[in-house]
């Protein structure tokens, strides 16, 4: 199969200019190791089973025997054996060169004492998600995002994807293994994916013995509550009305831990700008799935039954477009967050980069009455700022599943198609 490539690409290629290692960690399956191997010159891969255990005998007698080859030499899966973190750091400051190691990893180590040296200064850190549509080639990325942060004018154009196309998109997800393929094929890869994590790999990150059918429970909670702030409380009373167990908030929180852990749950942090109004600025964060193809399967929903429940959909896509913008906003040296005060004002994304100018992003699925909304919600939230302390926003969006056009609103707010974006 032909190799596509990444957004991560060319940062991959920076960090290795500037650092001794690179670690890149995300989800199984989202194709860290198909790119980390474009550019590394040797391989050793610990997701081998054989090779895992051939590696294991040999870091303990002489480790350092892992780590020869040509550079950069990529260790796919290195948490398997949490030693190689302190080797490769100290291999590093012997060798003094940049671009010696790739490490990949698909959990988190669960012991913080594994690893006695945090990289600081030898590694650089990466994090890599599941395809976006541009990635994928379903976003003809016509509207560059980092062009609207330079202020460059926006030309209207029309566009022709149908929900259709973006309900089979959000449920089988940005898997590698699926993009490309057609119907219940592709749409098998997020369902697998789900089961592998509820079934397998929620026990194996720590040896907990956790309960397969209450991981699923929880999963489901969680998809019921995409895009919102919800507590581990109100998930706890959700999954108590199918768990005859004993449930208190702390097992809640102990299988949330593993899932982001697994970076099967990412979610999106508060932002807190200064603003005039005297509505207190609530810090919860909103919850989502690193991709909508997982609350999909938690909830057992294909593309025809988000066509039948357009809410439950415009959730699903703003997980969806959440993706794609946390992608598009590590490109250009940004990070994304939400924004919701007392007053019930809130915004679904604000894309805030380095340099103190940001972006502030509705999600709808379409339709002039939503986009109408979310323009107002837009305006109302420009409004709030305190521009004699910092900037106003860099350009207002309303990102969609469909619409006819992209274009500018007479107040200056962009309506762009999901399937048209880029960084």
């Amino acid at each position: 199969m032909k190799y596509k490539n990444r957004v991560v690409d060319k940062l991959l290629e920076r960090k290795l200019q500037g650092k001794g290692a690179v670690l890149i960690e995300g989800a199984k399956w989202c194709g860290k190791t198909t790119t980390a191997r474009q550019q590394a010159a040797s391989v050793l891969d610990l997701g081998n089973s054989e090779v895992y255990s051939n590696s294991r005998q040999i870091a303990a007698i002489s480790p350092s025997i892992l780590l020869q080859g040509k550079t950069p030499r990529l260790i796919d899966e290195w948490q398997t054996i949490p030693m190689l973190w302190d080797l490769v750091r100290s291999e590093v400051d012997n060798r003094g060169e940049m671009s010696q190691f790739i490490l990949t990893g698909s959990s988190v180590p669960v012991d913080p004492k594994a690893t006695l040296h945090s990289g600081t200064g030898r590694f650089a850190r990466i994090k890599m998600r599941p395809m976006t549509l541009f990635e994928s080639g379903e976003s003809d990325g016509k509207v560059s995002i980092k062009a609207l942060f330079d202020e460059a004018n926006f030309e209207p154009f029309a566009t022709d994807v149908n929900l259709e196309e973006v309900a089979f998109q959000t449920c089988r997800g940005g898997w590698p293994q699926a993009v490309g393929q057609r119907g219940e094929v592709a749409l098998d890869q997020a369902l697998d994916y789900y089961d592998a994590v509820v079934e397998k790999d929620i026990q194996r990150i720590d040896d907990t013995r956790r309960n397969a059918q209450r991981a699923r429970l929880l999963m489901r909670s969680y998809a019921r509550n995409i895009a919102q702030q919800v507590p581990f409380t109100t998930m706890r009373k959700d999954m108590l009305a199918n768990d005859t167990e004993t449930l208190d908030v702390d097992t809640v929180a102990d299988y949330v831990g593993a899932l982001k852990r697994l970076f099967v749950i990412e979610d999106l942090e508060a932002w807190n700008p200064n603003i005039r109004s005297k509505a207190a600025i609530r810090k919860s964060d909103t919850r989502h799935f690193v991709d909508p193809s997982i609350a999909t399967a938690a909830l057992g929903l294909g593309p025809a039954d988000l066509m039948k429940d357009l809410q439950t959909f415009g959730l699903m896509f703003e997980n969806m477009a959440v993706r794609d913008l946390r992608v598009y906003a590590e490109a250009i040296d940004a990070r994304l967050f939400h924004y919701r005060d007392s007053s019930g004002l809130e915004c679904d994304t604000v894309m805030h980069r380095r340099n103190g100018t940001y972006a502030l992003i509705e999600v709808k699925l379409g339709g002039e009455s939503l986009i109408e909304e979310a323009a107002k919600t837009l305006n109302t939230m420009e409004a709030n700022i305190d521009t004699a302390r910092m900037p106003a926003p860099s350009f207002k969006m309303v990102l969609v599943a469909v619409a006819p056009f992209a274009y500018a609103r007479p107040d200056g707010v962009l309506v762009v198609p999901l399937s048209s974006l880029r960084y």
